[in-house]
């Protein structure tokens, strides 16, 4: 594993705290439109005679406040191509990436695009296995995170990654069944065609502002993203982009034999040590001072204060992705903390989504 992912460290770049009141939704003042009508009155004061006079009495609507995305939006491509007009790539390199004693295989592999999939960090690819279902069926499409930069593995914005997990499991029966598309990737031979869809999604796009302090929380594969972000931060240099914020990543895994590329983040961690943090939580080898097992939100518990503390700025961003219930282990720790300072966190956590500060995708 080692090999592999210092081999892909060394490939050449390419040049290219306010208040939560300010959280509240801006509306814009109700215009007044002077729109003169004749309104009659009499006046006793002067015989009954009747005045007419000419008076506002009209309002128009408050204006619409068009809202400006908070991430890199511009430009981005959705669906160029699809199921019935897909793109056929090539598989270039599928390598393991999990230890053998691991509890499951995880793959890295690459795919040619020819620059012809234009996506961006944060965003998916869809891919269609080969063969038919049991009603002979063209299988259906199965999205996957990409775990590549824009510029791709290579630098050359030629190429697609993804990171797989092989779905292997015994159902109730007792028989084994082993997922068609995830069995068909981690088995696929350089040379070999991918038939793919997309790119798709813009849930999961990177925060605009290169000052911001972005908080990836994954489990297994819901590395992808956050992988495809940290390269763009940290091993690629762009004209127009310059990360000066502060990165942390918790990665969450069974086994430390299930760390997914720990050398390239660890690499990122020892050249920028300033603007990248790194906790691992191992559930299976690790506990915390009350013995518990070392879940990701058992760790972030370690830093609850410093975290709530990041999550009352405006730009701080959240971005999840991995198992479903980690979300829940996160609200139990937010819950007391926003407490304190007399909030209610899930009604503070729907202003986060909101103003894009809490994203959320599983993987």
């Amino acid at each position: 594993m080692a090999a592999a992912v210092s081999a892909a460290v060394s490939f050449p770049s390419t040049k290219s705290t306010t208040s939560l009141s300010s959280r509240n939704p801006i509306i814009a003042p109700e215009r007044l439109v002077f729109k003169k009508v004749p309104l009659q009155y009499r006046d006793v004061s002067t015989s009954g005679r009747v005045v007419s006079i000419r008076a506002q009495v009209t309002t128009e609507a408050p204006a619409k406040v068009e809202k400006e995305s908070k991430k890199q939006e511009e430009g981005v491509v959705v669906n160029k191509f699809k199921p019935k007009n897909p793109y056929t790539g090539r598989c270039l390199l599928n390598t393991k990436i999990t230890g053998d004693d691991a509890p499951g295989e995880t793959w890295h592999m690459v795919f040619s695009t020819e620059g012809e999939i234009p996506y961006r960090e944060g965003q998916s690819i869809g891919v269609i296995p080969e063969g038919i279902d049991k009603n002979g069926k063209p299988h259906k499409l199965r999205l996957y995170s990409i775990a590549s930069s824009a510029l791709g593995d290579f630098g050359d914005s030629k190429t697609v990654s993804l990171c797989v997990k092989r779905l292997v499991y015994t159902n109730e029966n007792g028989e084994l069944v082993k997922g068609v598309c995830s069995n068909f990737l981690c088995d696929l031979k350089p040379g070999a065609e991918v038939t793919i869809t997309g790119p798709v999604g813009k849930e999961m796009l990177m925060p605009k502002d290169p000052n911001a302090t972005v908080i990836m929380l994954g489990t297994g594969t819901g590395i992808a993203p956050f992988r495809s972000f940290l390269w763009k931060m940290f091993f690629e240099k762009h004209d127009d982009y310059k990360f000066n914020g502060l990165a942390w990543l918790f990665l969450g895994v069974p086994t430390s034999s299930s760390l997914l590329y720990k050398e390239e983040f660890e690499k990122m961690k020892e050249k920028f040590p300033d603007k990248f943090r790194l906790d691992f939580a191992v559930s299976r080898e690790q506990t915390n001072e009350q013995g518990e097992k070392m879940y990701i939100q058992t760790r972030m518990a370690q830093y609850a204060e410093e975290l709530w503390e990041l999550l009352k700025k405006d730009n701080t961003f959240v971005y999840m992705c991995g198992l479903k219930g980690m979300e829940k282990g996160i609200d139990d720790i937010m819950v007391s903390l926003a407490a304190k300072d007399g909030i209610d966190w899930i009604d503070y956590k729907k202003q986060l989504k909101r103003a894009e500060q809490w994203n959320v995708e599983d993987s």
